[in-house]
């Protein structure tokens, strides 16, 4: 099965993507992962790629089609696989339209007030790299785990977290219309504890 997990960031799309990985037996496709590994390969293309996020601009859809291409067409995706933060635009999405076969595309639903909520209560810990949420500390200020400063990342501040969200639908969030029409698209309330929220993506794959 071929699956694209759509959602806005804090939907819990890698989690879900994990969660569904190890059940299926089938490979999550980041392409956050592939950037991140050519950096530290420094292949060809992750050098191309340090460049350009050492610029501060998005890697263009052209180098992110043909890695995603490429990554599809390697024999571990050829019972399936997941799809996580690809695509991420209309213009990725008539691309891979060319290339791909997509069964269904899950778009896990979250209340934008929950997400803010959730990635806002995020607290880092740079001793131990340790990562938390205030919902389950004690002191949110100290670290469980080593004792050490808690901080709040940057990525986890709610003015960066709402321009995050003010992209997404800008660019993204059209995705769900483009899959409804074909007939692809299942939404899923993506609110809620992890497991209920997995148990509600397997039912919907299941049908």
């Amino acid at each position: 099965m071929n699956i694209i997990l759509l959602g806005a960031p804090g939907s819990g799309k890698g989690t879900m993507a994990q969660k569904i990985m190890n059940e299926l037996q089938i490979p999550q496709i980041s392409t956050g992962d592939i950037f991140r590994k050519n950096l530290k390969e420094e292949t060809p293309l992750g050098l191309q790629v340090k460049d350009i996020m050492a610029r501060g601009d998005l890697v263009p859809d052209e180098i992110t089609i043909e890695i995603v291409k490429n990554r599809l067409a390697e024999s571990d995706c050829a019972n399936g696989y997941i799809l996580d933060g690809f695509p991420r635009s209309l213009v990725q999405a008539a691309a891979l339209d060319t290339f791909q076969n997509i069964d269904c595309a899950v778009n896990l639903d979250v209340d934008e007030e929950a997400i803010v909520k959730r990635l806002s209560g995020r607290r880092f810990c740079p001793d131990c790299n340790g990562t938390f949420h205030i919902s389950t500390l004690q002191n949110a200020a100290v670290c469980p785990s080593c004792g050490g400063k808690l901080i709040i990342r940057a990525d986890d501040s709610e003015e960066t977290i709402r321009e995050r969200l003010r992209v997404y639908y800008k660019t993204t969030f059209p995705l769900i219309e483009y899959y409804s029409k074909q007939g692809k698209l299942l939404t899923v309330d993506g609110n809620g504890a992890i497991d209920d929220v997995y148990g509600r993506i397997m039912a919907v794959l299941k049908k």
